[in-house]
């Protein structure tokens, strides 16, 4: 795992134009991403989007008595706060880190500035956020009408997805709460898949043995949203 990231390690920052690039590279702010760090509350004021590169980050909508659920995450592929270039500055969600490692921070001016322009960059964070949607739109799908070992499958290829390697550092107690089911739900969805011979879970520490294997296993809510963010984002510029 890459502990620090590059602009171009981001898949957005990566396809956009250089003079754009040019123009905001003073402004991006590396940033360490601890797990459990919040990058925003509910309904709070966003000062700045995130553009991670080795971390990953969950949002969360967070009912009243405190439970929470998971409605997508973003790694590599995207950017975190969406809400401040599509004009309603804030969000129901909270965003999280579920797993550590690094990103860029870029005030909500800047974007801003580049979204109103109403050239490439528009149409970049639109076709992302249209995937953003999707994959949203499709965890309420799969966590209404799938088992718990299937959304577990799914979970684990779209982290797998925004990460270089196979290993993931993740709790039962935290992959519960993105979930929101039981923790003991998801100690015996792990277990299964364990013995399956698909992972091995250890102390929080998960690895992915047989990723196919994973794809086979899970419903088609993971292609679903894996066909639309290949379909809506371009490749990379190459640098």
């Amino acid at each position: 795992m890459k502990l620090f990231g590059a602009p171009h390690d981001n898949h957005l920052l990566a396809c956009m134009p250089n003079d754009v690039i040019e123009k905001i590279q003073s402004k991006l702010e590396i940033m360490d991403l601890p797990l459990g760090k919040v990058l925003y509350e509910s309904g709070g004021v966003q000062n700045y989007v995130y553009f991670p590169t080795t971390a990953i980050v969950s949002l969360l909508y967070v009912l009243e008595d405190g439970g929470s659920a998971e409605i997508a995450v973003v790694g590599n592929e995207g950017i975190v706060g969406v809400s401040l270039f599509m004009g309603g500055e804030s969000t129901p969600s909270r965003a999280v880190v579920q797993s550590a490692g690094t990103g860029f921070r870029l005030p909500a001016s800047c974007i801003k500035e580049e979204f109103n322009k109403a050239g490439p960059v528009l149409h970049l964070l639109l076709r992302y956020t249209q995937a953003l949607i999707t994959q949203m739109s499709q965890t309420a799908v799969c966590n209404r009408h799938h088992t718990l070992d299937k959304q577990l499958c799914r979970w684990l290829l779209l982290s797998l997805d925004r990460l270089d390697g196979i290993d993931l550092v993740m709790t039962q107690e935290l992959i519960a709460n993105m979930l929101g089911v039981r923790r003991e739900g998801v100690t015996e969805a792990a277990l299964k898949l364990q013995n399956a011979g698909l992972i091995s879970y250890s102390r929080g520490h998960i690895k992915v043995l047989d990723r196919p294997g994973l794809e086979k296993r899970t419903c088609e809510c993971y292609m679903v949203v894996k066909k639309e963010y290949n379909r809506l984002l371009p490749e990379k510029i190459a640098t």
